[in-house]
């Protein structure tokens, strides 16, 4: 069996948020070629040895543009990651119906259908694997018929895909049982996000209401999972409505600290902040597989949690886990400081302030503002005139007080919650 050939680059274009080509793809399966837009992260060529979550959309199409503006829109703010989405041009209507063809009694693909499903996951699914950099967090999107046949995958005892959004599903034979069956018993982190609307097609409407309540009762922790039901929505309209939802559920603890996760889950806690914050990065790496650099922002939120619960020696852990993160900043020096600021032993909380003098800026954290501090917590234990720097005077500053950086969705008072604004 010859390879599937990414046949011809049509169309390259380059934006701020990703990088856009059109491939025609033969495939022996089909006996035809297809073809298939690809977007590519901006940092792609860049982080060479970075893999990328894919989405994967049937009726690309139609779905393409609107989920990469929503995935565009997402990271901009650095509420989504950046992801490679890879969408299948379907066209017509007669092309989707064959291309989602599956028998009426067992619900499995035939003719075309099976066709198909073999095209994608013998053939094109592995070509991008092999072609792109892939994460193991794997989603695919689609709408009516190939929202229903793309459930068809997790029939597989090791599905490809681990996210599924369906918009309006055509549900095949006896699926709505089927699907909680399956998904009772994953064993790792599996996300299904489920919609309809009041004005969907009537045929579709009783399937997707017991599928709902088939997923309801699934008690699996593995399993995440979210149903919208729009009200004056259309079959079409419902879609467009769908995808932020879809997107900030599958990748909901991607997210920075929001308002709504610091009141309801860090503040009420007694102690274990700092644990609180590295399971939730945890979580991140084991369902995406990416790891990535706490957010300073994060780092913030636990610290005005743990000063507003009066917790203070948890600010030594936090220090030591700024040190990992950003071991040439100064934010884990400024965390021990504030330690011993808040547990009143201001000599050392001047040196601290003095060390973090030394070293780089982050965030709103300036080298002034460790100088006046270490200069204010000096003053009241009646320390030396001048502070000493490894043997080398330090000059006071000669600027005036800075005004307080403008730096979005970060924390300046210490008992201040997280920001969930943020304005261009």
């Amino acid at each position: 069996m010859k390879k599937i050939l990414f046949l011809l680059t049509l169309t390259c274009s380059i934006s701020a948020f990703s990088q856009v080509s059109i491939d025609t793809i033969h495939s022996e399966k089909l006996g035809e070629d297809r073809i298939i837009k690809i977007s590519l992260p901006p940092n792609y060529a860049k982080n060479k040895d970075k893999k990328y979550p894919l989405l994967f959309l049937l009726d690309g199409n139609y779905l393409f543009d609107a989920f990469n503006g929503a995935f565009s829109y997402g990271y901009y703010w650095d509420d989504l990651p950046e992801v490679i989405i890879v969408s299948l041009n379907q066209g017509q209507k007669e092309l989707r119906e064959a291309d989602s063809q599956v028998d009426k009694e067992t619900g499995l693909p035939i003719e075309k259908g099976a066709q198909f499903f073999d095209f994608l996951s013998l053939e094109l699914l592995p070509a991008i694997e092999k072609k792109y950099r892939i994460s193991p967090f794997r989603i695919i999107a689609g709408h009516d018929y190939t929202a229903g046949f793309m459930n068809l995958f997790l029939y597989k005892d090791n599905p490809f895909f681990n996210g599924y959004i369906a918009m309006s599903p055509e549900l095949g034979p006896a699926m709505e049982a089927r699907l909680p069956e399956r998904l009772s018993n994953v064993k790792k982190p599996f996300f299904y996000y489920l919609s309809t609307a009041d004005g969907d097609l009537k045929t579709v409407l009783k399937p997707i209401g017991d599928l709902d309540k088939n997923m309801q009762t699934i008690k699996n922790p593995n399993l995440y999972y979210q149903f919208d039901n729009f009200k004056e929505a259309s079959h079409y309209s419902l879609v467009l409505l769908s995808i932020p939802n879809a997107l900030y559920h599958l990748f909901g603890t991607f997210q920075p600290i929001t308002t709504t996760e610091y009141q309801d889950k860090i503040e009420p806690l007694k102690s274990g902040y700092v644990d609180y914050l590295v399971k939730r990065y945890e979580i991140i790496e084991k369902s995406f597989g990416t790891k990535m650099k706490i957010r300073v922002n994060d780092f913030k939120a636990i610290e005005a949690a743990i000063i507003k619960n009066n917790v203070f020696n948890e600010l030594d852990a936090l220090s030591g886990l700024a040190k990992k993160n950003y071991p040439k900043s100064m934010l884990a020096d400024y965390e021990m400081a504030l330690m011993y600021e808040k547990n009143g032993d201001n000599k050392r909380a001047a040196k601290s302030y003095l060390d973090a003098f030394q070293r780089e800026e982050i965030g709103e954290l300036t080298k002034e503002m460790m100088y006046d501090k270490s200069e204010e917590m000096r003053k009241s234990y009646g320390g030396d005139k001048k502070s000493k720097n490894k043997g080398n005077e330090i000059a006071e500053p000669t600027t005036t007080e800075p005004e307080p950086p403008k730096e979005e969705n970060v924390i300046i008072d210490q008992n201040a919650k997280p920001l969930e604004e943020k304005k261009p």
